[in-house]
């Protein structure tokens, strides 16, 4: 069984900036792939970005390309989400999400086999 756990998020102003830690587990796993989502209530789901791990290629939404950026600690299968320049419209739940077993080969539509529990971000004006 894979876990997946997040942490970080919280409040902050815009212009500010916060960081999203994700951890996955596993008895012998280790992702290829780990993405980040976000969702505002009502709204669908978002891809933000994603990194492919060892190599380190990512990927990033054109709403946060600039802004948000997508690093890794690859012997602890963790995965980082570093947020600058927050606008309010970056306010959203975001969930970060790993492979099954295999790179995720259509990130942006969600193409991960095991999600965190989400943590939310606020961005105030």
């Amino acid at each position: 069984q894979v876990q997946v756990r997040q942490s970080g998020g919280g409040s902050v102003q815009a212009g500010g900036s916060l960081r999203l830690s994700c951890q996955a587990s596993g008895h012998g796993y280790a992702p290829n792939s780990m993405g980040w989502f976000r969702q505002v209530p009502g709204k669908e789901r978002e891809g933000v970005g994603v990194i492919y791990m060892g190599g380190g290629t990512t990927y990033y939404a054109d709403s946060v390309k600039g802004r948000f950026t997508i690093s890794q600690d690859y012997p602890k299968n963790t995965a980082y989400l570093q947020m600058d320049g927050l606008k309010p419209e970056d306010t959203a739940i975001y969930y970060c999400a790993v492979d099954n077993f295999a790179p995720a080969t259509n990130w942006y539509r969600g193409d991960f086999g095991y999600w965190g529990q989400g943590t939310q971000v606020t961005v105030s004006s």
